[in-house]
């Protein structure tokens, strides 16, 4: 009985080995096949592309271009002839008439007004200069959108880095604090403290890897879940714009801002359509032709036909046409105006930004690190206490989390400007 024991022993034993050893050759397979796993890295600027591709809303106002362009062909159609049969029974009420049956075609074309074709063909033409002017900023902002998110995901990162390496120091003197309690030199209580400190500084750790998380998530959506979830950015806070002087972007901006753009098509737009209206009231013409038989005769008939415009003077739509092109007209110089101070106020958060980021790095950086070297070796040889450190410790963390924030600013500001301009990279699959 106690050999059976041992035999079965012995085979699980063999079972659990034999396991083991497939589990470790599967790990090890998965581990040496980073082919599918090895995060990809992208450019902001094929970051974009690819969100442009992907986005519905893109494509949603690329439709609405082509509705424009569907009414371009609606408003150049013309007018289909018509043909008219008759026919009927003659019977005379006389001797002599021949009685018998006649019949009848005619074929009738409505001469159309010219300036009323120019007018609308127009219309409809500036129509779909709007409509591309409202594509371009629907790409102008989400390829901005993108750009800040991808910043955005760059500052979070770099935050919690620099959380991890606060709780690295904190870890190395709470470990030296252990010791020092240990020999006796320090009081229990500065252990109590360090633990406490360890504690905090993991907690900032864990919350800014959820952020840096939430915002990759965020720039996920934007792309409408085409960007594949293991990437990296190929892009630093670091980055450097290439904008031209702020002179030149003012006249930039009024030249290829989508929204002005846009406004500027739908005035035209409106111009015509009064010019539509007021041609509509000259008097339209209709021709017909066409040949009777009866009997006895066969007649051959031309007429012309007018409609006078007697009672309608298209007084409403007139009305509301010119209506309709003085407020786009006042919205577009407001709109003008309000562009140009926005790109004022961007350009301002842009060297005001600038500005941070030059003084943290050139000085205020520099003296938070040499005031935690200092508190440090003072705390070594007994002349500081921990709170020392830490006090340090915590200037340096708020000096390095002000100049990545003021390092963000500045390039959110760059985007912003990018936007009011209007530019964009052009659509491409990224494979």
């Amino acid at each position: 009985m106690k050999n059976r024991h041992v035999r079965i022993l012995f085979f699980y034993r063999v079972l659990l080995l034999a396991i083991a050893s497939l589990t470790s050759a599967h790990a090890k397979e998965l581990i040496s096949e980073p082919r599918n796993n090895s995060p990809i890295s992208i450019s902001i600027t094929s970051l974009q592309r690819l969100g442009l591709e992907a986005n519905g809303l893109i494509r949603a106002a690329k439709s609405r271009v082509d509705v424009a362009k569907a009414g371009v062909v609606s408003a150049g159609a013309y007018p289909n002839p018509e043909l008219e049969f008759v026919g009927g029974h003659n019977r005379a009420r006389a001797p002599g008439p021949i009685s018998g049956n006649s019949y009848g075609a005619y074929v009738s074309q409505r001469i159309e007004n010219p300036f009323l074709r120019i007018a609308r063909i127009g219309s409809a033409e500036a129509s779909v200069q709007a409509s591309k002017a409202g594509l371009d900023r629907t790409r102008a902002d989400l390829a901005s959108a993108l750009r800040v998110r991808a910043y955005e995901l760059l500052l979070r990162q770099e935050i919690a880095s620099v959380e991890a390496g606060v709780l690295d120091l904190i870890e190395e003197i709470r470990h030296r604090v252990k010791v020092s309690v240990d020999t006796g030199e320090t009081a229990r209580f500065e252990l109590i403290k360090a633990d406490a400190e360890v504690l905090t500084a993991q907690s900032r750790k864990e919350t800014t890897e959820l952020d840096a998380r939430r915002a990759r998530v965020n720039l996920i959506k934007l792309t409408a879940g085409a960007l594949n979830t293991n990437f990296n950015i190929n892009a630093s806070l670091l980055d450097k714009d290439n904008l031209p002087p702020l002179e030149t972007l003012r006249h930039e901006v009024q030249l290829l801002n989508p929204d002005i753009s846009r406004l500027a098509a739908e005035l035209n737009s409106a111009l015509l359509t009064t010019d539509k209206e007021r041609a509509a009231v000259l008097p339209s013409l209709q021709l017909k032709f066409g040949q009777q038989r009866d009997p006895e005769f066969a007649y051959n008939i031309a007429s012309l036909n007018v409609q006078i415009p007697l009672f309608d003077r298209r007084r409403g739509p007139i009305a509301e046409a010119v209506s309709e092109s003085a407020r786009l007209k006042e919205t577009l110089d407001y709109r003008r105006f309000e562009i140009i101070q926005l790109l004022e106020s961007s350009w301002q958060r842009r060297q005001i930004a600038q500005r941070k980021v030059e003084m943290f790095e050139t000085g205020i950086i520099n003296q938070a690190e040499s005031a935690l070297r200092v508190a440090q070796a003072a705390y070594r040889f007994g002349e500081r206490g921990l709170l020392d450190v830490l006090d340090a410790q915590r200037v340096l963390r708020s000096v390095r989390a002000d100049l990545l924030q003021a390092r963000f600013e500045y390039q959110v500001a760059v985007s912003e400007i990018l936007r009011l301009r209007g530019q964009y990279p052009k659509e491409q699959s990224i494979k």
